[in-house]
């Protein structure tokens, strides 16, 4: 009896009400930490894991040897390779696409790779906006990315190796 009216004061004094407005309140004064983002960005963490990137040597021939490392250390499955050979005696792939929908973003491609071609850059803000076709990178948009970004990879690996 003494618990219903208990219950029945609580009830109409409207106390779960007056206590979410007073946490409300609060709220209106605090400092706000909202980022209008694409104008304003927050800082990101030197060992961040974006966009995948193929490099290029400077003379402009692609770093990419095929040896599939990468392919084969890929816990996704989400690298595909082919290659041939060269005159010259040297493989040099045909084909190198990473589907982004099944990629994990460990970096196991970039520590495997022997001459440092794919690498995963700071880019985090990207879509796919036509169709599923678009998650995959194939070779023309991996050295793509990586043409547009080279400086900046180029630092960042200079960076990563202080602390190796």
């Amino acid at each position: 009896m003494i618990s219903n009216i208990k219950k029945l004061i609580k009830d109409f004094s409207l106390s779960e009400l007056r206590s979410g407005m007073k946490i409300t309140a609060k709220e209106l004064v605090n400092k706000k930490i909202t980022v209008q983002f694409p104008e304003e960005r927050t800082p990101i963490s030197p060992r961040f894991r974006g966009l995948h990137a193929l490099r290029r040597y400077p003379n402009g021939e692609e770093r990419c040897i095929a040896c599939k490392l990468c392919e084969a250390v890929c816990p996704a499955n989400a690298i595909t390779i082919e290659s041939e050979m060269r005159e010259d005696g040297s493989r040099r792939t045909t084909q190198y696409d990473i589907d982004l929908f099944k990629c994990i973003f460990c970096g196991f491609c970039e520590e495997a790779c022997p001459v440092d071609a794919i690498v995963e850059t700071q880019i985090f803000d990207y879509a796919f906006l036509d169709s599923r076709e678009g998650s995959i990178m194939t070779k023309e948009r991996l050295l793509g990315v990586g043409d547009n970004n080279e400086k900046a990879i180029s630092e960042a690996r200079a960076e990563d190796a202080k602390y190796r």
